[in-house]
């Protein structure tokens, strides 16, 4: 079933198409509704993001009205794993804030239990899922979930074929740093000052200065907090780079 999965989704070549092929294998799987969708307020997005579903139309319409794309618990949960989960367990994975139990409890009177979510993260880009659900009331196939979790990578990673050719995407370059700009941008993540990375790193505070200035304008910012966010979003840093590995600097 999913080698099934894996080619029907490589042959479509639209979104009408993806809808089809996603509804029938969310079918196939035991469940009632599916959304394809990047974590993104997606009206602002002006149909840049990815945003396929089988929703009620009524709860999609309120969703995106009050931009829950970005805020929505499941969404959020899901930037803490790499692998699917069922809703049941989000509580355990992130703070619930009460507007979080508000947003699930409208979701159900609407019509959407529980469910289970595939996060889809994607370096340089917005972050994304798929998610499959039931209506309130009817448990999802737990025996199905290994295979949901396939199925939902691929539809979402056949989504993003789809929305690159819808946009006459071509595939850019991403900045690139020097060792030397990553070593001092990294310590800048770490909170450290021109003078202070002059010292660990054994070269002038002034060299410092340029190779984040260099850093900055590869990047298009010219401001530091934006230049480590930056790196964080597209995998030049990752968090494990700033606060757990031991770090060698590349010599000069």
């Amino acid at each position: 079933m999913a080698t099934q999965f894996m080619r029907v989704i490589e042959a479509v070549a639209n979104p009408d198409d993806l809808i089809a092929a996603t509804a029938a294998m969310t079918d196939q799987l035991g469940f009632q509704y599916f959304a394809l969708t990047h974590h993104v307020d997606v009206v602002a997005a002006s149909g840049s993001a990815i945003r396929l579903h089988n929703y009620p139309a009524r709860w999609a319409d309120y969703y995106d009205r009050n931009a829950l794309g970005v805020s929505d618990p499941v969404h959020r949960a899901s930037h803490m794993t790499n692998v699917g989960f069922p809703w049941s367990r989000i509580s355990q994975m992130i703070p619930m804030t009460r507007q979080d139990h508000r947003v699930l409890a409208l979701g159900r009177m609407q019509g959407i239990g529980d469910g289970f979510t595939v996060p889809a993260h994607v370096p340089g880009e917005a972050r994304g899922s798929c998610s499959f659900a039931n209506e309130a009331g009817r448990p999802i196939p737990h025996e199905m979930l290994p295979l949901a979790q396939l199925a939902g990578m691929f539809a979402f990673e056949g989504a993003r074929r789809i929305w690159s050719i819808r946009g006459g995407q071509q595939v850019t370059l991403r900045p690139m740093l020097t060792d030397r700009q990553r070593d001092c941008v990294l310590w800048v993540a770490r909170g450290k000052s021109d003078w202070e990375i002059s010292l660990i790193l054994g070269v002038g505070e002034e060299t410092v200065a340029r190779h984040i200035k260099q850093a900055c304008e590869r990047y298009g910012v010219n401001k530091r907090t934006y230049l480590v966010i930056l790196t964080l979003f597209d995998g030049t840093l990752t968090f494990s780079d700033i606060f757990r590995r031991r770090y060698y600097p590349f010599p000069e």
